[in-house]
């Protein structure tokens, strides 16, 4: 009887033991937590040497779950075939706080002058994004302005001048084949978003923010993100613009 019932309490601890495995960790919290900040998965069956023809070596490869749960290369179609698995591009704060070195927020500037001028852009922002297939991309974004009536990259920060309109836009480009963005790219803008601002006694100068989004279809491939900034105020109106002053987001994903 005695050794019946050591048995049995054997059997309970090791049925306990095994009900969730940690890697790097001695409290494991789920049945497999895998801990440490720089940790990753290896799965042999899918390298180069066990899948050479998908699995170049060289490039990213898109996985799939298929119904079953199991890890796989393929195409996404529901849950009774292949689900994707699409994965997302974090860049925060992606603009610059203080390019110019001045010691604030400026963010990159844009400046719309008092000569004549109603309109003025310029590039704020350029990042670099690997595709590994054919995919639709969605892109969202948040940039803070800081607004002034006088040149923020010169150190300047006074009000805006009293009693006027100023409309501001961002919108975003793509160089797609990697030689500079042409006139036909520049010309297809994605996540357009408009703010406008009327300027009154008695603010402050502080960061207002926008937001936007845009969905595209990119080819397998490394592409350039271009993001503009434009300012529009009066003819006789100095009015500078400093995108991405203070905490800013890019998020991108990428879908079979």
């Amino acid at each position: 009887m005695k050794i019946k019932a050591f048995n049995i309490v054997i059997a309970l601890v090791s049925s306990i033991a095994f009900a969730q495995v940690g890697i790097g960790t001695l409290n494991p919290q789920v049945e497999l937590h895998i801990s440490g900040n720089k940790s990753t998965i290896r799965i042999e069956s899918l390298n180069s040497e066990n899948n050479p023809i998908i699995n170049d070596g060289s490039k990213i490869i898109p996985l799939s779950v298929d119904g079953k749960g199991n890890v796989c290369f393929d195409k996404g179609f529901g849950a009774s075939e292949k689900e994707p698995l699409n994965f997302l591009i974090d860049v925060p704060n992606f603009i610059a706080d203080d390019p110019y070195e001045l010691g604030f927020g400026s963010g990159v500037v844009v400046n719309n002058n008092n000569s004549g001028e109603t309109t003025a852009e310029g590039e704020i922002a350029r990042i670099e994004i690997h595709v590994p297939h054919s995919a639709t991309v969605e892109v969202k974004y948040g940039i803070t302005l800081l607004i002034a009536g006088a040149n923020i990259a010169s150190g300047t920060l006074v009000y805006a001048a009293y009693n006027q309109t100023v409309s501001i836009q961002t919108y975003f480009c793509v160089d797609i084949d990697g030689n500079g963005l042409d006139v036909a790219e520049k010309a297809r803008r994605h996540g357009y978003k408009g703010l406008s601002y009327e300027t009154n006694y008695g603010g402050s100068i502080g960061y207002p923010y926008m937001n936007s989004q845009g969905y595209l279809s990119l080819p397998a491939g490394t592409h350039q993100l271009y993001f503009y900034g434009v300012v529009n105020d009066a003819a006789n109106k100095h009015t500078s613009v400093g995108f991405g002053g203070d905490k800013d987001f890019l998020k991108i994903r990428v879908y079979n």
